[in-house]
């Protein structure tokens, strides 16, 4: 059998393409749930007073981070860390700014959710994406996934969690709201159903056109999320990452799809390995 690196090549391409078209056409991108809500930030009203990062904290049990050039005195953390579930950054360059509130984006289609291989990472109720520590086996596989950068790994635990925004769905079961959005003074960060939110983004958008950048990012971006936002700034100086309206778990379920899907792909390019395997074995002078 004589079949050199190129035929193998071509041969692990197309059957890599043709396992690939299938499962994204058994797998269409995933619509919004219907009982979906979440948050809209509007940078434009953000103050950076960070009372929202202190009512996170109080509502979800964490521990103030306290760097020691604050003398212990104040709750300071540089990001999203195991302690850390919502955070407000700043931006500035020049004489533009702007504040930035960072957390889970409760992605539509989540790639933390497609990644992880034991489903410790679910979207749940209202479309929350929350993690269940029976399940969860440490890979980390969620922190590689998301695009975000928002799971954390509790590094100085015995037992350790995956730590990220869950929308305080326990104060949602009991009525309430997110710990962030019920303290903010200016109204920055709101609650709601997330076609209510969207509604209200783009009559923002409408009413102060000179104002607002002319885009709703989470409408489409990464496959939409039901974390949205507004900007004065464009979103990408915000650190928001630059995504096509094709979320991150699709390419992820295209992968997976295609190698493990009744392994018929893996059996055909094993095939053609073996080949190549033989024929540098005899012209080396080996036998098979």
């Amino acid at each position: 059998m004589s079949v050199d690196r190129r035929t193998f090549l071509k041969g692990a391409a197309v059957a890599a393409a043709a396992g690939a078209a299938e499962v994204q056409a058994a797998h269409p991108a995933p619509e919004p749930p219907s009982d979906a809500v979440g948050m809209l930030y509007d940078a434009t009203l953000c103050i950076g007073c960070k009372t929202c990062v202190v009512a996170c904290r109080e509502a979800n049990g964490l521990k103030p981070v306290t760097p020691d050039w604050t003398d212990g005195l104040w709750d300071a953390p540089p990001g999203l860390d195991e302690h850390t579930k919502n955070v407000i950054e700043l931006y500035r360059e020049g004489d533009e700014q702007s504040y930035v509130k960072r957390q889970c984006m409760h992605c539509v289609d989540p790639g933390c959710v497609a990644a992880c291989p034991v489903k410790a990472l679910e979207k749940r109720k209202f479309g929350i994406v929350t993690w269940d520590g029976d399940r969860c086996i440490g890979c980390r596989y969620c922190q590689v996934a998301c695009p975000y950068e928002v799971p954390k790994f509790e590094w100085e635990s015995p037992v350790p969690k995956i730590v990220k925004c869950e929308l305080c769905l326990h104060r949602i079961e009991e009525g309430g709201q997110p710990a962030c959005c019920e303290v903010c003074p200016r109204g920055a960060i709101i609650y709601g159903t997330r076609k209510e939110l969207l509604a209200e983004a783009k009559r923002r958008i409408a009413a102060k056109p000179d104002l607002y950048v002319q885009k709703v990012y989470g409408e489409h971006d990464g496959g939409g999320t039901q974390v949205l936002y507004v900007s004065h700034v464009p979103f990408e100086k915000l650190g928001l990452p630059v995504l096509g309206e094709r979320g991150a778990a699709a390419a992820t379920r295209s992968v997976q799809g295609t190698i493990y899907k009744g392994f018929v792909a893996p059996v055909a390019l094993y095939a053609i390995l073996a080949g190549v395997i033989i024929r540098n074995r005899r012209s080396g002078g080996g036998e098979a």
